[in-house]
């Protein structure tokens, strides 16, 4: 049997969003899963636009999220030579042609043909000209792109891993260009082209991808190669139900990563966008390839929804260890926290936490000066009054900052209880009216922090 192969082949002109990564994600764990081979390859072609450094920040933002390619990567900027033979093989089978058609010309008869209603395709303005006619062309300066000859008789068929059975009629595809004018490879040619001769055996990409599939497969079948399977998977979209963008909630790994979102979380979240699983538990990155299956992929579109995202933070920062989540929070926790409470402080905190910045507020409040009162929390404190904090002093004191039998003492010398005997110790502990349990934070604080701020409530 052949090994299976998959890739993911983006274009290096800016940063991953969520829908690239989730595009490298499944085509990695099927890879993983089959015990097959994940290829890096950067389409790059696009001088204007592709820049080293988004190749590099995007092959970073593939290892943060686990999905380290078996090969490659591959820059088609340097595959030049390869195009070219598989062009003049091309040419020799009478498939191609240039065409010299303006730029404006082509809108133009884009914008006739949308008037008419019907659907824009190549004229075939340039599709007989003579040799002459080709030569005259050349002699005037003009710079020609290669189109690829459809038969307006073809029907091309496939069977597409997601979609089921697709048909579509060469006279509605029209000849398509395969080289630009700059002379470089257009994506329908170099793309079709490059997972064949990779060995590709299957692409998962998304559904705007559809369309491509007919017209690749014409290159392949001209040029007698195999073509991988594909699997085109439903469009993330917003809120709003429109494409997923800026605008509604997009966001690339980059900023991901430095908003303090956890890898796990993102990987858990991803995984099931367009995904379904039979356990809607937290998953390790093996445990989601294992899992996964082109029979769930969903055709109806995948609903981005923050709120999920953050339930797989909450999951992702219950289940790592204590290790990760301190390297997670980050120097300025660490710097703060003293290393013999660290673990002490983990524990006590992971449940009410969601990024680092949170981590951080927790820690100031525990182990520096820096409190700031919220206007409930002060409100709770004026409303207890002096009294009841006279007598939280003197059962801090007793209970030698032990959380629980201070409560004990100061319900029975105030008489108070419930939210009456609780909230007003936080509050003028902690300044908030909610967070991490008290006995933990009574703990870490101290006596003397805590001693101070109680007589700070006195007036």
């Amino acid at each position: 049997m052949n090994t299976i192969k998959t890739r993911f082949a983006p274009s290096p002109t800016g940063l991953i969003h969520l829908g690239n990564a989730r595009t490298a994600l499944f085509n990695a764990l099927y890879a993983q899963q089959a015990h097959g081979i994940f290829l890096l390859r950067l389409e790059d072609t696009d001088s204007e636009r592709s820049k080293p450094a988004f190749a590099e920040q995007l092959m970073e933002d593939l290892q943060w999220l686990g999905l380290q390619w078996q090969e490659g990567p591959f820059y088609q900027s340097e595959r030049g030579e390869i195009y070219t033979k598989y062009y003049v093989q091309l040419e020799q089978q009478g498939k191609i042609y240039p065409c010299f058609c303006s730029p404006e010309a082509l809108a133009l008869s884009r914008k006739m043909q949308r008037t008419a209603g019907k659907a824009p395709r190549y004229a075939g303005t340039c599709a007989n000209l003579s040799e002459a006619e080709i030569e005259a062309k050349f002699e005037q300066g003009l710079k020609p792109t290669l189109r690829f000859r459809v038969q307006h008789s073809d029907i091309i068929k496939f069977n597409d891993l997601v979609k089921g059975k697709q048909r579509f009629l060469g006279k509605d595809i029209g000849d398509f260009i395969i080289r630009r004018a700059d002379g470089t490879p257009a994506f329908f040619f170099c793309n079709a082209l490059d997972d064949a001769l990779m060995k590709v055996t299957h692409v998962f990409r998304g559904e705007d991808h559809l369309t491509n599939t007919p017209r690749q497969l014409l290159i392949l079948q001209a040029l007698g190669l195999t073509a991988p399977q594909y699997g085109h998977t439903a469009l993330i979209v917003g809120t709003d139900g429109s494409p997923l963008s800026k605008r509604n909630g997009s966001q690339n790994i980059q900023d991901l990563r430095k908003n303090g979102w956890l890898v796990e979380a993102v990987l858990n979240y991803l995984a099931r966008l367009g995904h379904r699983y039979t356990e809607d538990s937290f998953l390790s990155l093996p445990a989601l390839a294992e899992q996964f299956s082109i029979k769930r992929l969903g055709r109806a579109a995948a609903h981005f929804d923050e709120q999920q995202l953050r339930h797989w933070q909450h999951e992702a920062i219950a289940k790592i260890d204590d290790a990760q989540l301190a390297t997670w929070m980050g120097e300025a926790v660490l710097n703060i926290v003293p290393e013999s409470v660290r673990s002490q402080f983990i524990t006590a905190i992971r449940p009410n936490i969601s990024y680092p910045s949170e981590a951080l507020h927790w820690a100031k409040i525990l182990f520096t000066d820096e409190l700031t009162i919220e206007a409930e929390a002060q409100s709770i404190i004026t409303a207890a009054g002096n009294d009841f904090f006279n007598h939280a002093l003197n059962a801090l004191e007793t209970s030698q900052a032990d959380y629980k039998p201070l409560i004990q003492t100061l319900k029975q010398t105030t008489q108070t209880k419930g939210k009456k005997l609780f909230m007003p110790l936080r509050a003028a502990l902690t300044g908030q009216t909610h967070g991490p349990e008290m006995a933990h934070l009574l703990s870490l604080m101290g006596i003397e922090t805590a001693r101070k701020r109680l007589q700070q409530c006195i007036v």
